[in-house]
């Protein structure tokens, strides 16, 4: 079967404007990453404590779980909601992905420590294809393998080194209408892209702090414009590029403070002081944003994990049609006045 990919043939873009920030300290405290639920619900990753809490909109702790007994969690990494408002969890520290009801009730465990075929050395990324497929970034095993739903090992791809499809310590991942694959190849820092069987097609991305460049990135995310977001973990930055890997722009943070975080200052003096004193500019800037993601909505939410917020933004951009916009220039220059 050949999937076509209903992409624009080209964007006006318009904006990427700021529209709020959600959680504080002690709420989302060090989220990790963050999964978007269904009728307005929001599911942190904190590491401290270890939970997922559920919260919403309107920034109200609707309440957190972290498991129990063996299947307590210990260290997350990242959290999906699937078609159910299941959760499937990460787990670094216990070397497999937990899945449990959206109230924490546990369902089952997907691996176990070890370098076989199923078993997992600190996993991080996941991603569900469109047959509902698991895709799990073995990051100490410098691979990706995929999962049935039910957990069943299928197949895996990938090898350490620093080649054309050879992986250094991988961490996030996504897929595309198509089931092309992307990694955010932490250690070589670069962003390198499969086909669904793991045939390498291309990578961007080269260690540094320009533009383009990454000092060793995590989370990724797409649209439906084909718009590839990058939690560049170590620049304190979220990229976006186009399609082709080409820079389009960067995020730095524009925090303001949410229903929540209003309500405990004001009923704590000596924080309130604090961030009187502080520089409002520094205050509103990512601080090692583990991950990012993509609402169906073209919200992009972003997990501030030393900040221990939720900033989001929202994307502007018109689809054009061929005939509506000139085709690709080899040196452009644009002036507006």
């Amino acid at each position: 079967m050949v999937t076509t990919i209903n992409r624009p043939y080209g964007l006006l873009r318009a904006g990427f404007p700021y529209l709020t920030s959600l959680g504080m300290r002690r709420m989302t405290t060090n989220c990790a990453d963050i999964a978007i639920g269904q009728e307005g619900r929001l599911y942190s990753l904190n590491h401290l404590p270890m939970q997922i809490l559920r919260f919403n909109w309107d920034d109200e702790d609707l309440g957190g779980w972290s498991g129990t007994g063996e299947n307590t969690l210990g260290s997350g990494v990242q959290v999906l909601a699937d078609k159910n408002e299941d959760l499937w969890i990460s787990d670094e520290g216990k070397h497999c992905v937990f899945v449990y009801t959206r109230d924490g009730e546990f369902i089952r465990k997907i691996g176990e420590y070890g370098d076989g075929d199923g078993q997992l050395n600190r996993p991080s990324g996941i991603v569900f294809d469109s047959e509902e497929n698991l895709y799990v970034v073995d990051t100490t095993n410098h691979r990706i393998q995929k999962f049935a739903n039910n957990g069943k090992f299928l197949s895996s791809f990938g090898s350490y080194g620093s080649e054309e499809g050879e992986l250094n310590l991988p961490w996030g991942i996504e897929i595309d209408e198509v089931g092309d694959i992307y990694v955010a190849d932490w250690r070589n820092d670069r962003i390198q892209k499969f086909t669904n069987d793991g045939k390498f097609i291309m990578s961007f991305g080269t260690s540094g702090d320009d533009d383009g460049q990454f000092n060793r990135p995590t989370g990724l995310a797409l649209d439906p414009h084909g718009d590839i977001y990058v939690a560049d973990w170590g620049n304190n930055r979220i990229q976006q590029f186009d399609q082709t890997g080409r820079f389009v722009d960067k995020f730095i943070g524009d925090a303001t403070m949410g229903k929540a975080a209003r309500t405990y200052m004001m009923s704590n003096a000596v924080p309130l002081r604090l961030r009187e004193m502080r520089s409002l500019e520094e205050s509103k800037r990512f601080r090692a944003p583990m991950s990012v993601r993509m609402g169906e909505d073209f919200k992009l939410y972003i997990p501030d994990y030393a900040a221990h917020r939720i900033q989001i933004y929202q994307k502007e951009a018109y689809p054009l049609k061929e005939g509506e916009i000139a085709e690709p220039l080899r040196n452009p220059t644009l002036t507006v006045t």
